[in-house]
């Protein structure tokens, strides 16, 4: 990438250098000044272009590199664990509470790559904008507890009335209904990948509060914050795109595929929203917010 980069702003330089030649010898003559100053923007176009057209691509095949190893990984780990304990349980007496040990770690990789076959089916599918969908009236504020409450049993976190540190789950105006219209499956994808990224990323200390509030009568806004590794400033608007995952030590030792985000962004988008990162800085924690189209409801409409 850095050659193309240092190859594009060479041939950027002298094409400049050669229309600045072009006009300083041809400025008296008006036919040749009057062909060249068009063409010679056209080339220094082009080459702009070309080069940032060549980066993009270079990105975007480290970026599938990047998916490739790691889906690869998320595949083989849980298998090979999968086999191991098979092959033992196979060649050896266990007691009977080994063996229950062991089932539950199998079933739990078995999850695990359930979960990452279907994130990866699942961005397949969001891709395809002329799918026909069944949308219906959603309770968000019902289906962000019941996420909130799988995201809690799955990693064995507290929640608000416990002295551990855990998930917090905040309703603002819990009277005023938060309907939306959309896919309650996709939905609750956005929800659990929001959560699972909150849990994954925050190592140390597990302090997640999700938030849920109508903004002026038209908005449903899920907010997921953590106080975990955080994202650096420059990478903010890039975190929702496919495949990518921000290129510090404390993110890319962490499993994961790059696609968690970009369906959370996607699905908002086709349901009428969108979605928004912040952060203070690395190792300061985020927040990732979720807007979608709030659906008046019988009451709302009596109101006004």
């Amino acid at each position: 990438m850095v050659l193309f980069i240092v190859l594009g702003s060479c041939l950027v330089g002298v094409a400049v250098t050669l229309n600045v030649g072009w006009i300083i010898l041809n400025w008296r003559r008006l036919v040749p000044l009057v062909v060249g100053i068009p063409f010679f923007a056209l080339l220094i176009a082009g080459v702009a272009l070309n080069t940032i057209f060549l980066v993009r691509e270079v990105r975007r095949n480290e970026r599938h590199d990047a998916f490739l190893n790691a889906v690869t990984h998320e595949l083989k780990t849980p298998i090979a664990s999968i086999q191991l304990y098979l092959e033992t349980l196979e060649r050896r007496e266990l007691p009977q509470d080994k063996r229950l040990e062991f089932y539950k770690i199998m079933r739990e990789d078995s999850d695990r790559l359930l979960a990452t076959v279907e994130q990866v089916l699942k961005a397949g599918e969001v891709g395809q904008s002329s799918r026909k969908q069944v949308r219906i009236p959603v309770d968000m504020r019902q289906l962000a507890e019941q996420c909130v409450e799988m995201t809690r049993s799955r990693s064995h976190l507290a929640g608000a009335d416990q002295k551990a540190p855990g998930i917090v789950f905040e309703s603002i105006e819990p009277e005023t209904p938060a309907i939306v219209r959309g896919s309650p499956e996709e939905l609750q994808t956005v929800v659990l990948n929001l959560l699972n990224n909150a849990v994954k990323y925050s190592p140390n200390e597990m302090n997640i509060r999700v938030t849920l509030r109508v903004q002026g009568d038209a908005w449903v806004m899920l907010s997921v914050s953590d106080s975990g590794i955080g994202i650096p400033p420059a990478h903010l608007k890039r975190i929702f795109k496919r495949f990518y995952r921000v290129p510090t030590r404390s993110v890319l030792k962490t499993k994961g595929t790059g696609l968690g985000l970009f369906l959370v962004r996607t699905i908002a988008r086709q349901h009428g929203g969108d979605a928004f990162a912040a952060s203070p800085g690395e190792g300061k924690g985020a927040t990732f917010s979720v807007q979608l189209p709030r659906l008046l409801t019988p009451r709302d409409q009596e109101a006004s």
